[in-house]
């Protein structure tokens, strides 16, 4: 059963947390770093757009926020990859249904306690699932991945850089038609690719891991650049055939 908690205003209205109570374990809390608990998507999207560099609503699934003295701090969001081709490359096709992707996390500016201890929540919660998680770090922005390096995700190398077709508005690929074409394509840059096995189920766990079709790397190290909360990624727009990886 899930109940209509109300929680304390986190944009200029107050919103509704969905709490669903993922048996047998109650929503986790950290001792002193408040409380991680399962929120609905509007919450989540009016909790990100004015703050993460994309600048778009992501496809979610499962939605968690960190609440600290009442007040949402941080959101972490998990969604079903739209490349059904991603979804087999990480152990193939009989796990495939299992994947998905660790898509957006964000804090407000003035959090001070470390991210890690929110994701590795959400991890715990998503292990009753039996989930493959893979996620992302982009070399665009010159992030390394050292939040999924604290939470032991594996590190399977880098993506290639490549073009998608591009319309006005930035609309994602799936979002948009053949008339809509322009002729000018937007730069994907590479980036560094982390999967993670939450998984409770030790003995599929395993077997899942031992699929896997990347194989590990060492972790990427240097220096991140951080950016203000609520600046957006610019895309970059070539025009005309770019080769894609």
């Amino acid at each position: 059963m899930a109940e209509l908690v109300k929680l304390p205003a986190v944009t200029r209205q107050n919103a509704y947390a969905l709490v669903v109570r993922i048996h047998p374990c109650p929503p986790n809390k950290m001792k002193n770093k408040g409380l991680i608990q399962k929120i609905d998507y509007r919450t989540a999207v009016d909790f990100l757009l004015p703050r993460h560099y994309s600048g778009r609503s992501p496809v979610v699934s499962y939605a968690f926020g960190w609440y600290i003295d009442d007040e949402l701090k941080a959101v972490c969001t998990f969604g079903k990859p739209a490349s059904a081709s991603l979804c087999r490359g990480i152990c193939g096709d009989e796990y495939s249904s299992r994947v998905y992707e660790l898509n957006r996390v964000c804090r407000v500016d003035e959090l001070d306690q470390p991210l890690s201890y929110f994701i590795s929540g959400c991890l715990r919660a998503l292990s009753q699932e039996n989930l493959i998680v893979v996620s992302y770090s982009d070399t665009e922005m010159e992030h390394h991945g050292y939040l999924y390096q604290a939470c032991n995700f594996i590190y399977t190398g880098a993506t290639k850089a490549r073009t998608d077709k591009y319309t006005p508005g930035n609309k994602h690929s799936r979002h948009y038609d053949n008339t809509e074409q322009n002729g000018l394509r937007k730069v994907r840059s590479s980036k560094h690719r982390y999967v993670f096995f939450a998984m409770r189920d030790k003995k599929l766990k395993k077997q899942a891991k031992n699929k896997m079709a990347y194989k590990v790397q060492p972790y990427p190290k240097g220096e991140n650049v951080w950016y203000e909360l609520g600046d957006y990624l610019q895309p970059n727009i070539v025009r005309g055939s770019v080769a894609n990886g």
